[in-house]
């Protein structure tokens, strides 16, 4: 074999591992910045506002589900479909957050470092559970098989679904 032949198979063999590397990598990349922004706004904000937005995001989606008017939202383009039911659900994240905010009173409300950096990374399992079984994300990307294992099956869903309200109730005080 020549030095050509050997030089071309490390090649390949080091730009198919990168590339899969990549693809792993990126698809744990998106849990750990919707983990970073959900720590971030309980960091900026308080601990009491992240329990509101928490909650909100279970509000929204008992509302989107409920929502008549979903079949009006366009489904021609993938990448449109997605941004018009996302553009909806954040809709009614914000307008519980809005109402949430003033009930949960932080004052009375403890949740340790630990806690919030638990309710997080909970937190965002469950918009990436959300975005596997609820939004039209399959047909705009596809994730790598070590994030499906944690978020395809339809029997995680429910636990990614209830696992925020089961930290809070453990780790709120």
């Amino acid at each position: 074999m020549t030095a050509t032949g050997i030089f071309a198979q490390v090649s390949t063999f080091t730009t198919s591992t990168a590339l899969t590397v990549w693809s792993g990598a990126s698809d744990f990349l998106i849990i750990l910045i919707l983990f970073g922004a959900l720590f971030l706004f309980a960091w900026y904000m308080n601990y009491g506002q992240l329990v509101a937005l928490l909650l909100a995001f279970y509000a929204a989606y008992a509302v989107y589900v409920a929502f008549p008017y979903v079949s009006l939202l366009p489904s021609a383009p993938p990448s449109t479909a997605l941004y018009a039911h996302l553009g909806l659900y954040g809709i009614f994240i914000f307008l519980f957050y809005l109402i949430l905010r003033r009930v949960v009173v932080s004052d009375f409300l403890y949740i340790s470092l630990f806690g919030v950096l638990a309710l997080s990374f909970l937190g965002a399992g469950f918009l990436l559970a959300l975005a596997y079984h609820v939004f039209p994300v399959a047909e705009l990307y596809q994730f790598t098989p070590a994030v499906n294992l944690l978020f395809a099956a339809k029997e995680y869903f429910f636990w990614w679904f209830i696992a925020p309200a089961v930290g809070l109730f453990f780790l709120a005080r």
